[in-house]
């Protein structure tokens, strides 16, 4: 009589947002793999480690080969793509790709306080008029290279947390806050989502894709009560929520 072969857990692939890197997601990793999980965390190009490579060349698809590159390095099964703050513009680009080139490789797609953009929208898309030309100017001093990063008490984090994620923090290439994502939504709209709203304090530029969320089919959301960095700031009740949405 054969015994059964057990289907492996899901793979966590996480996508840090703008001015983090793979660093963030220290307290979550290894909570994530505690629970018998492959867990890899992404340092996208000119960022965290990676800053180094910081130039104009950086765009999108720079940042969705990254997230590819890991995934088929690591040879990855049953992927569940976490993408934080801007990374959730990372992540849907990453999913059109895999869905048309590798469909069944992704199972899940965890938007974590991000942006969930429509075809042939940008990060900047639904920030208002203030925002768009604040990051312009911030810009200018590089160049158009890059824009510095903000203080992390706008992402809720205070004391520790908020000089820890200071310290951390690296400018952000610029050319991927304009660039437009072109997609295929029927493609990503076929895979599971979820999102989870952190609502305290709630980030204004996050606004748009909350309210889409709700409205649209097919979302499952979920709400915490803590700021825009949840990795950060409730590793354990965010990892709960990963293991219970997946």
């Amino acid at each position: 009589m054969n015994t059964p072969t057990e289907t492996p857990k899901p793979a966590f692939v996480l996508v840090h947002g703008a001015w983090h890197g793979a660093w963030c997601w220290a307290r979550v990793l290894p909570l994530l793999r505690q629970a018998g999980h492959v867990a890899h965390a992404v340092t996208l190009s000119g960022v965290g480690e990676r800053a180094h490579l910081m130039g104009p060349d950086i765009d999108l698809n720079t940042h969705v080969q990254d997230v590819v590159g890991l995934i088929q390095a690591e040879e990855l099964q049953r992927v569940v793509l976490v993408g934080h703050s801007y990374g959730g513009i990372v992540i849907t680009g990453v999913a059109d790709r895999l869905q048309h080139e590798h469909p069944g490789l992704l199972a899940h797609l965890v938007y974590l306080d991000a942006v969930v953009p429509e075809p042939g929208e940008s990060w900047s898309s639904r920030h208002a008029a203030e925002t768009q030309q604040a990051r312009v100017k911030a810009a200018e001093s590089s160049g158009g290279i890059s824009f510095p990063p903000p203080d992390a008490c706008v992402f809720g984090l205070s004391g520790a947390n908020r000089d820890w994620v200071n310290r951390r923090q690296t400018p952000q290439p610029f050319s991927v806050y304009q660039q437009a994502l072109h997609f295929n939504a029927d493609r990503v709209a076929a895979l599971p989502r979820a999102f989870i709203d952190c609502t305290n304090p709630a980030l204004p530029t996050i606004a748009a894709s909350r309210v889409k969320v709700r409205i649209d089919p097919g979302w499952r959301v979920v709400e915490m009560d803590t700021g825009h960095d949840p990795m950060v700031s409730a590793p354990v009740e965010l990892t709960r929520h990963l293991l219970d949405l997946t």
